[in-house]
């Protein structure tokens, strides 16, 4: 069938015919700018959604240790702390039938492992430099009651649970990729998919009107709630109940130690990811500072504690981040990949199984003592 114009009635009648987008840059910056062309569907408290950006070109590491790999076009949140990936393919573009969901699985699948809540809040803050809008103004949009760390923390365990959208948007979405995004959204309880075609009409000078349409919402509303979205976190009798069932008595002892300190000295903080998992923030440099998460992961059976370097780093700078990397324990696992995360600029997650903690006399207690030295060296110098 052939396009038809949209046509706008003022003092007369202006025909507005179908345009495509000269390049794929102009329709990207366009979302950038625009992203309330994206705005479907609602908070989880009814509220309208609004999208705010957090990047473009954000870059997709593929292991705690290296650089991006790959770049996602654009990155935004929302209020509810829910991450939204956008590819943009122009309907000239053949890779937007079938290369385009690869890519996206791709990005998704090590954006929820490699993005640390710490390097989504500056990259945030960084956009909105600048794009020379404050962060007051841009803040106001998302934290409700909530400090800048905690809604990025937030962010982070909604990606760690697979909890985002995923969104294909082109001029003209192909038969197979609307299949394909249909499917996907069916299939996958935490995360949406869709495919948005946003079709662009132009009048007379610089006058457009940009039209979305949404395939994949009736695929979202036949999801079962149970499957939906929850906001409910782990506890700490969740956690003990693991830890009491599962671990062996060293493993046991070093998981219950470092709880107990945490509760003790910091905040612990229960996550929302399918596995039990707790992470604490100790206060350093006037500050509450995300410094480890301990995940009791169930398929397969694994217990991890990773260190939070990339929000060490950006809270108390390289030299905080340098000097706590030092004070830790020298454990094979974990002194390899702190090496790796010195040569990055400690931007990542590095992590060390409980089995290798407890296979080194005194590993418990020497992470310990590097948290207060963490925690009295920052309040000295502050």
């Amino acid at each position: 069938m052939t396009d038809q114009p949209v046509f706008v009635l003022g003092s007369d009648l202006q025909a507005l015919e179908p345009a495509a987008f000269e390049t794929e840059a102009e329709f990207q910056e366009l979302l950038a700018r625009h992203p309330r062309v994206l705005d479907f569907g609602s908070l989880a408290g009814g509220q309208p959604l609004r999208l705010v950006l957090v990047a473009r070109e954000m870059g997709v590491p593929t292991s705690a240790e290296s650089g991006p790999a790959y770049w996602l076009d654009h990155l935004f949140v929302d209020a509810d702390g829910v991450p939204t990936l956008v590819e943009v393919k122009r309907a000239t573009d053949t890779r937007i039938r079938r290369e385009v969901v690869g890519q996206m699985l791709d990005y998704a699948a090590n954006g929820a492992r490699y993005w640390p809540g710490a390097l989504l809040q500056r990259s945030f803050e960084e956009t909105c430099v600048a794009d020379g809008r404050s962060l007051e103004e841009a803040y106001g949009e998302l934290l409700g009651d909530r400090s800048p760390e905690e809604f990025w923390m937030a962010v982070e365990e909604r990606l760690a649970a697979g909890q985002m959208r995923l969104l294909f948007v082109a001029d003209r979405i192909p038969l197979e990729l609307r299949a394909i995004a249909e499917f996907l959204n069916r299939q996958m309880r935490q995360t949406d998919v869709y495919a948005v075609e946003l079709t662009q009409y132009r009048g007379d000078g610089d006058f457009r009107v940009l039209v979305p349409r949404v395939h994949g919402e009736v695929a979202t509303a036949a999801k079962s709630p149970s499957g939906r979205r929850s906001t409910q976190r782990t506890t700490r009798d969740d956690m003990d109940a693991v830890i009491r069932d599962r671990l062996a008595p060293e493993p046991r002892r070093i998981a219950t130690v470092l709880l107990d300190h945490a509760a003790a000295r910091g905040r612990l903080e229960g996550g929302t990811a399918k596995y039990p998992s707790m992470s604490v923030y100790y206060p350093a440099a006037g500050r509450q500072v995300p410094v480890w998460t301990l995940s009791l992961y169930d398929a397969p059976a694994k217990e991890e504690l990773a260190f939070s370097f990339g929000s060490i780093t950006h809270h108390l700078g390289l030299d905080g981040a340098t000097t706590f990397a030092d004070s830790l324990p020298a454990v094979a696992e974990l002194e390899k990949k702190l090496e790796v995360q010195r040569e990055k600029g400690y931007k990542g997650w590095p992590s060390v199984p409980l089995a290798a903690l407890a296979a080194q006399p005194g590993a418990v207690e020497g992470i310990l003592a590097a948290i207060h030295q963490l925690m009295d060296g920052q309040e000295a110098s502050a």
